[in-house]
């Protein structure tokens, strides 16, 4: 499970998206997603039911489901199954979506705050996502097209520690 929480202001409007996601440990396929303001019932969410074949959406009241025929990503467990892709050398994958399919085009590997990192374009959207190329594979970061400019996301990595012993303090 992954938790993702936004808190929007600034230029933007002042707003807090909280995305829970649900997913396969083995496959990272979603098997339900909910996003809302996190203080209350979640505006909309998505359950992929294996047992009954059914993929269910719903947004407010409303609620429709179609027949779920393959696995699935949400916009979470999507940012998490590109950690696994690697050094796979396709440039471009697809991933379904509740909604369509996602399409991943693998760019040039780069650096971000000194880290290798492999990078990513996904379409629709138009985000660049770059993750670690090592263990443990971070998001490093992430940058979202939206009406009021980008958004960028980025991990605070910490800094080097010096090479020499941190020295304790006694009490006396």
């Amino acid at each position: 499970m992954a938790r993702v929480q936004t808190d929007f202001g600034g230029v933007l409007p002042e707003l807090r998206r909280l995305q829970t996601s649900r997913m396969n440990p083995r496959t990272l396929a979603s098997l339900h997603y909910a996003e809302g303001d996190g203080r209350g019932r979640a505006a909309f969410e998505t359950a992929f039911d294996r047992k009954t074949g059914l993929v269910t959406l719903r947004q407010g009241r409303d609620e429709a489901s179609a027949p779920l025929t393959t696995d699935h990503h949400d916009p979470v467990s999507l940012l998490l199954w590109l950690r696994t892709l690697g050094g796979d050398a396709r440039t471009q994958f697809t991933a379904p979506l509740a909604g369509g399919r996602a399409l991943v085009q693998r760019l040039p590997d780069t650096e971000v705050a000194g880290v290798a990192a492999h990078a990513y374009f996904l379409r629709p959207g138009g985000a660049y996502v770059y993750a670690e190329q090592a263990a443990p594979w971070r998001l490093l970061h992430l940058i979202q097209p939206t009406d009021f400019g980008p958004v960028e996301a980025s991990l605070s990595l910490p800094a080097a520690r010096a090479a020499r012993p941190e020295r304790r303090r006694s009490r006396r």
